[in-house]
């Protein structure tokens, strides 16, 4: 019976198992100290072994992580957004956090943290246990070197439909400080404002003002004949209509699968009309404006500016345009 019980919770938990779980499922001491000398099964750490042999899989690890780390304790981090398929490898280290109260020593590729009112921000009902999605994603985009790295979690947090930016706001919307708050307002405000009030902001800010571009015509209402015949509405986000460029900002929702076609239909629209087309997201407004300014000054030159744009700083890519445009 002792060896049906203990393989029962092994089982729900990857295949790891605590000393003192073995010890309530009946097994002595000595039984689990011959196993181990047999090779049988592995240390992970401490008081916590994978009862089986051979390569240790990335679940067993984070599991052999929490039962070291005790009761009460929580996946967090980019371990967390693994086992929520936001992330799709898990991390080098596992990251778990702890009631502020305990002390736990941090054994190799385990990172242990306290955190105050854990018990809160804990999913109730997620195996292993692990933080509510939402609070990992703000946990992970707070922790990032750059914007950039905000940029892309909370992409790709939305982009996997495990949560949304309402979602997020909310969450971050309970805590007053946090670092990045005026980036993630900007990305996350698409659900109350859209996004031609959040990344188009952006855009005419670090990309039109920060390189002297002419001023676009923003958030337009042109009405287009489809194959049908029938006329309606297109919304144009940036438009160039002296030089016949259109610039489309595609936000959060736009990276879901189901508007693929839609926004096909809309760029080959844009073909249709004779105007040329790009397109960027939050990533590239974010990251590399710069880059996305040679882009758009080149198109816009070949379609007759005869403007000068200015770098926003030294090294900036658009200083390699200042020549005289071609014709």
């Amino acid at each position: 019976m002792a060896t049906e019980t203990w393989r029962a919770v092994a089982a729900e938990q990857a295949g790891a198992i605590s000393r003192e779980q073995l010890a309530a499922a009946g097994l002595s001491p000595g039984a689990i100290d011959t196993l181990l000398t047999a090779g049988r099964w592995a240390r992970l750490h401490p008081g916590v072994y994978a009862t089986f042999t051979g390569p240790i899989p990335a679940l067993t690890r984070a599991w052999g992580a929490l039962l070291h780390a005790g009761d009460g304790a929580a996946l967090a981090g980019t371990t967390a957004l693994w086992l929520w398929e936001v992330l799709a490898s898990p991390p080098a280290s596992v990251t778990v956090h702890v009631p502020n109260a305990r002390k736990v020593v941090q054994p190799p590729r385990v990172r242990i943290l306290r955190r105050r009112r854990l018990g809160e921000l804990v999913h109730p009902s997620a195996l292993p246990p692990r933080l509510r999605l939402e609070e990992a994603v703000l946990d992970v985009a707070a922790a990032a070197d750059d914007e950039v790295g905000v940029v892309d979690v909370v992409l790709r947090a939305t982009g996997t439909r495990a949560t949304t930016a309402a979602r997020l706001r909310e969450a971050l919307d309970r805590r007053p400080r946090y670092r990045y708050r005026s980036l993630l307002k900007e990305l996350l405000g698409e659900v109350a404002e859209g996004v031609q009030s959040a990344l188009k902001r952006r855009y005419r800010k670090t990309v039109e003002r920060a390189h002297g571009l002419p001023r676009a015509e923003r958030n337009l209402t042109e009405p287009v004949v489809g194959r049908t015949g029938l006329r309606r509405n297109r919304y144009r986000d940036v438009r160039y209509r002296r030089w016949h460029l259109v610039v489309e900002l595609d936000g959060l929702e736009a990276h879901r699968a189901w508007s693929r076609a839609r926004d096909r239909e809309r760029d080959n629209s844009v073909t249709v009309a004779g105007d040329d087309h790009l397109e960027y997201g939050w990533t590239e407004v974010v990251g590399r404006p710069c880059d996305v300014t040679v882009d758009v000054v080149q198109v816009l030159w070949r379609k007759g500016w005869r403007g000068t744009p200015r770098p926003c700083a030294p090294g900036c890519p658009v200083g390699r345009l200042m020549a005289v445009p071609d014709p």
